[in-house]
């Protein structure tokens, strides 16, 4: 497995809600020595309410406000694994920010995975209709390419063990650093 001082650089990790970025993005951190911040916890930590609340007072687009200016600012730092926002890369400024101050990753999960990941959590604003599958798939549906744009990586997590997953995803980013080593081409 490839040592932990090689793996440079920030980690952004983008995706549906559901998709496990801040479970994959928790463990990813520990393995390779870096910080871990969550953009939700960190506007939960920064105004003292949940995002669900913030939501229903101010609304979407104020919300995303405050997504901006915490991803622009987080992204700032050295050596974070940072897991934003299922809608973080709905803004442009976002999407640049992310892929010019690091690697960014996009966990992929089938619309059954996400579904029956958010099903009972109540902290998902958007979610919180007679619909959600529908929701899901209209998510999913305008949000797919544009993390595709900006993915460095792109990791599928249907129906695999974080722990497998983050060493096959330490090795993928072994390999997007270090593209000739170890290659037999």
């Amino acid at each position: 497995m490839p040592a932990m001082e090689k793996l440079a650089g920030n980690f952004f990790l983008v995706g549906l809600m559901g998709a496990g970025k801040t479970t994959v993005g928790r463990a990813l951190a520990r393995r390779t020595g870096k910080t871990f911040y969550d953009s939700d916890q960190e506007i939960e930590a920064r105004t003292g309410v949940r995002v669900a609340t913030i939501f229903d007072i101010e609304g979407e687009q104020r919300f995303r406000n405050r997504e901006s200016c915490v991803i622009r600012d987080l992204a700032q730092q050295r050596d974070i694994v940072l897991a934003t926002g299922g809608g973080a890369v709905l803004r442009e400024e976002n999407r640049w920010v992310l892929a010019s101050h690091g690697t960014v990753i996009y966990l992929r999960a089938t619309i059954d995975d996400l579904l029956l990941r958010t099903q009972h959590d109540k902290n998902r604003p958007l979610l919180q209709i007679a619909d959600p599958r529908g929701k899901l798939e209209s998510l999913f549906n305008e949000r797919d390419p544009l993390y595709r744009e900006i993915a460095d990586i792109v990791v599928d997590t249907t129906q695999q063990n974080v722990n497998l997953l983050v060493s096959h995803l330490i090795e993928q980013l072994y390999a997007y650093q270090h593209p000739r080593q170890g290659s037999s081409e």
